[in-house]
């Protein structure tokens, strides 16, 4: 009987794939060796290869991955499909969802509950990429002239998916999935915290200079001391394409925390890679912070009081360059860059990034 379910779902959730001509497998096939990528794009699938394929991220040998997206997203998953074609990975399947949400129904049960059960009960994991911004309207505020909305439909899947795991401020009379499996595994990077502070009820400062910092240009945030720029604004100037889209910049560990213990030591203040001006401000239901920008201002981490695997990191330990070997460039006209190798070797860089990903293995073996 219960092969007979999973394999009807299976079928179910399978038919919700766009034509490509992709023969991926069954998606959900090993519901206890299934790990979730949202927003399955081809730079995402790329990075998630290239960490397993390394030996970065270990993971058991049967696992399998299911990218979901929404449809009506902005991002051309064919370009996916295609990709995965190409490359025939063997364990990866996609999956497209269909009903388009009301924003008013993110925080409550609505046309894609039941498709959130499903993925919950048939997964062991689940990881949310980064991304643009998170319309303001959702968490009660007006939108800044900073602030770039180019995604709406993968934002009201990614929230309300995520309230639906977590639950949140705006109905703490929710059960939240995670109450009926509290050791499921969740990882937010970048938007992907932001999306986890957002869903839980919190908010965001839609812009880290002028809010923050009281900095309006782009040559003012160039000015500021590195552990103030949190992303490389450089890129702004658009004379260079292959300037590094990201800045490098320290962070602080709170004692007895996720990160402290990937660490290895919560003196150390581990350089990382950013590319982001919003920041969380209000903080959502259930969760600690464990990890701050240098001087305090910004939430660079948080981890879950009752759920032990859900944390989220506004960094970008997953980019490639930072294992490779890549001569990174950043600034427009430098004619001799460094790698992330060179330059932050040891425990506080190199070490801190590789110490991550083997804790994450851990946390979804």
């Amino acid at each position: 009987m219960i092969r007979t379910f999973l394999l009807l779902f299976s079928l179910l959730i399978f038919s919700c794939q766009s034509d490509s001509g992709y023969e991926s497998p069954a998606p959900f096939a090993n519901p206890e060796r299934t790990i979730v990528l949202m927003h399955p794009t081809v730079l995402n699938l790329e990075r998630f290869m290239f960490l397993t394929s390394q030996g970065l991220f270990t993971l058991p040998g049967n696992y399998q991955v299911v990218g979901v997206y929404h449809k009506a997203a902005a991002y051309d998953y064919s370009l996916s499909h295609k990709f995965l074609r190409e490359k025939q990975p063997g364990n990866i399947a996609l999956v497209g969802l269909e009903p388009v949400l009301d924003p008013a129904d993110l925080f409550a049960e609505n046309a894609l509950s039941a498709d959130f059960r499903k993925i919950f009960e048939h997964s062991q994991g689940v990881i949310f990429f980064g991304g643009p911004d998170i319309p303001p309207a959702i968490y009660g505020a007006e939108t800044s002239l900073l602030t770039v909305i180019t995604d709406p439909q993968r934002h009201h899947l990614e929230l309300s998916f995520l309230f639906h795991l977590l639950g949140g401020y705006q109905d703490e009379a929710f059960a939240p999935f995670l109450e009926e499996n509290p050791e499921y595994r969740i990882l937010g990077i970048c938007l992907g915290m932001q999306t986890m502070n957002v869903a839980t009820g919190g908010t965001m400062y839609q812009d880290i200079p002028t809010e923050l910092y009281n900095v309006h240009t782009v040559e003012g945030v160039l000015a500021q001391p590195a552990d103030e720029q949190h992303r490389n604004y450089y890129i702004h100037y658009k004379t260079e394409p292959e300037v590094f889209p990201y800045s490098f910049h320290r962070i602080r560990l709170k004692e007895g925390s996720i990160m402290a213990q990937v660490a290895g030591d919560v003196s150390l203040m581990p350089v990382i890679a950013s590319s982001h001006h919003q920041a969380l401000q209000k903080i959502g239901k259930g969760w600690d912070v464990t990890a701050w920008s240098a001087d305090g201002r910004i939430a660079e981490a948080i981890e879950h009081k009752h759920y032990p695997n859900v944390l989220g990191i506004q960094f970008h330990p997953e980019i490639i360059p930072l294992y490779n070997g890549e001569v990174l460039h950043m600034y427009p006209g430098q004619t001799q860059g460094k790698t992330f190798l060179e330059a932050f070797p040891g425990e506080e860089g190199e070490d801190f990034h590789r110490s991550f990903w083997r804790f994450m293995g851990e946390v979804f073996r």
